[in-house]
């Protein structure tokens, strides 16, 4: 089924851009969360407006995107977990902890854009990649350090 993406998806393509995907794919994913549309001969037409629009908003974003990249690289979080002897957490970091500092820190993002990599399972300075837009990717540095153990 030949579609027009309106959002940049990830593996598929860029907004804008006519793909071809399976039907199911486009029935139950796609067409249903506002993704895509259809590439009927009407919407091929429109497709040239909407490629300018789209344009002016892409560069906007992606400028705001390195506003924040700019102020993330500044950043320096710290989270307290607790930790063994050898500087082994009990558990693990997650996206979601992360988002939640981030929060606290005052700048919003959806914990789904946090690229953490392996899980973070030991005390010190771990880098965190957090995509803004799909042309920047912002990093920061999270500290984990041990909860201080009662005597």
């Amino acid at each position: 089924m030949k579609l027009i993406l309106r959002e940049h998806v990830t593996n598929l393509g860029e907004r804008g851009q006519i793909v071809n995907v399976a039907t199911g794919y486009a029935r139950n994913y796609l067409l249903p969360k506002g993704l895509a549309y259809a590439a009927t001969p009407g919407n091929m037409k429109q497709l040239d407006q909407q490629r300018r629009v789209w344009q002016t908003r892409d560069t906007k974003e992606q400028h705001d995107a390195e506003a924040l990249a700019g102020r993330l690289a500044a950043l320096e979080l710290e989270i307290v977990h607790k930790a063994g002897e050898s500087g082994t957490l009990y558990g693990s970091v997650t996206a979601s902890e992360v988002a939640a500092l981030l929060s606290r820190s005052g700048i919003e993002v959806d914990r789904r854009r946090l690229e953490i990599g392996e899980p973070i399972k030991t005390v010190g300075v771990h880098e965190i990649r957090l995509r803004l837009h799909p042309k920047v990717v912002g990093t920061f540095k999270l500290s984990v350090v041990a909860e201080p153990q009662a005597s």
